[in-house]
């Protein structure tokens, strides 16, 4: 899977979890940038990416994304990941 692929279905999950069919991802994009992204939809946004790529991300990884790339990255790093 390419990046690019997994920025297609970050956004419709992103859209999804926020509520928002404008929603843009870029890679620098962070939770002050979204409106309503507090830890409820944190918590929500990581179990739906978890389920959509079926992986399961340590939660101290988890807790140091700082963006939407870093997030890319983690995905990417899973051996369940067809590449």
């Amino acid at each position: 899977m390419t990046n690019e692929e997994i920025y297609q279905e970050l956004t419709i999950i992103f859209r999804d979890v926020f509520c928002d069919d404008e929603l843009q991802l870029e890679p620098e994009l962070c939770a002050a940038d979204v409106s309503g992204w507090d830890s409820l939809r944190h918590v929500r946004l990581i179990l739906t990416v978890e389920r959509k790529f079926n992986q399961r991300f340590p939660a101290s990884k988890v807790a140091e994304l700082k963006n939407v790339s870093e997030l890319v990255a983690l995905i990417r790093s899973s051996p369940c990941l067809d590449t």
